[in-house]
């Protein structure tokens, strides 16, 4: 039993010994002038140059990344990066050189994961959207505001410059990366184009105000809700568009006996005459034959047009076009 140990010690030598001595019994020694990392490594064995590279070179490899950006530094540790040096590998590429080589590449890993997530993280938190050109919407006037560029932190290239640093014990690293211009998706020179048709009701003076390309184009008279079933004043937008509509008849009180019904479009008892303009929740711009009610507070919460004035704007007005309502 007790040359079992003995045995295999023996056998522990010999394949240490086949590592680092040729067939010729003699051990083999790294060329003169072979460094890695700044750390020469000449005439050492495997084992020993190892031993070189973890004392030198792994320390100085512990040293953060800096990436200044927004004027500030964010800081990566090597320890969040998972950054691993290979040192027996590095001294064997040493001992392997070929001819004339004088410095080799260490073995170093990190991971790339890491990286990616805190770039990420610092681009959060310097990101600065941009903000759109928009318009402020009065019943008489269009108001423009002026767009603003948002920054934003180049992701791919930091990370390719971050990466390229850990893996070299000869970088200084430091990475600084200006941050790059955001266009806002509508301009100020674009605004007209984006909002091209806004309707305005101005219930108090009962008129419609059509605008295009953000100018007042045409006004028209209308009739509004009556006291408790006003027209609801907010900003809505058309939602869809008919000619000659069918009349879903609400399940209200003031429908008395047609309530719950369908009227066709173009019926006598129809209310909705020629056109439709669907602005939300039953509320729309419609034709009326009711003439003399135009000026007033007389509708069930809808904009009462006359018949050849709702005609005359519903191709004017596509659907989505910025409706308000005060």
């Amino acid at each position: 039993m007790a040359r079992r140990p003995l045995a295999l010690l023996v056998a522990l030598l010999a394949l240490l010994l086949a590592v680092t001595v040729p067939a010729t019994g003699q051990v083999q020694l790294i060329k003169p002038g072979i460094s890695a990392g700044g750390v020469d490594l000449s005439g050492l064995t495997v084992p020993e140059a190892a031993a070189r590279l973890d004392q030198l070179l792994a320390p100085r490899l512990q040293a953060p990344m800096v990436l200044g950006a927004a004027g500030r530094p964010w800081t990566l540790t090597m320890a969040e990066a998972k950054l691993k040096l290979d040192s027996t590998r590095t001294a064997k590429r040493a001992l392997y050189a070929k001819a004339g080589v004088t410095t080799v590449a260490p073995a170093i890993s990190h991971s790339r994961a890491a990286v990616r997530d805190f770039v990420t993280r610092v681009a959060g938190r310097v990101r600065k959207p941009p903000r759109d050109a928009a318009i402020k919407i009065t019943v008489r006037h269009i108001f423009r505001e002026k767009s603003h560029n948002g920054r934003a932190l180049p992701i791919d290239s930091t990370r390719a410059a971050i990466d390229a640093q850990v893996d070299d014990p000869a970088a200084p690293r430091k990475v600084h990366v200006p941050l790059v211009t955001v266009k806002p998706r509508v301009t100020f020179a674009n605004l007209a184009r984006v909002y091209n048709t806004v309707v305005t009701i101005d219930r108090p003076r009962f008129k419609l105000r059509l605008f295009k390309a953000l100018k007042f184009r045409k006004g028209y008279g209308i009739a509004v809700g009556m006291a408790g079933l006003e027209t609801p004043a907010g900003r809505y937008a058309i939602q869809n568009k008919q000619v000659n509509p069918a009349w879903h008849v609400p399940n209200s009180a003031w429908a008395g006996s047609l309530a719950g019904q369908v009227i066709p479009g173009g019926a006598p008892n129809n209310p909705l005459k020629a056109r439709w303009l669907g602005i939300a929740n039953g509320v729309g711009i419609h034709g009326t034959a009711e003439d003399w009610s135009i000026g007033t507070r007389a509708s069930h919460g809808c904009i009462r047009m006359h018949v050849a004035d709702v005609i005359d704007l519903f191709p004017r007005v596509p659907v989505g076009s910025p409706v308000l309502i005060r």
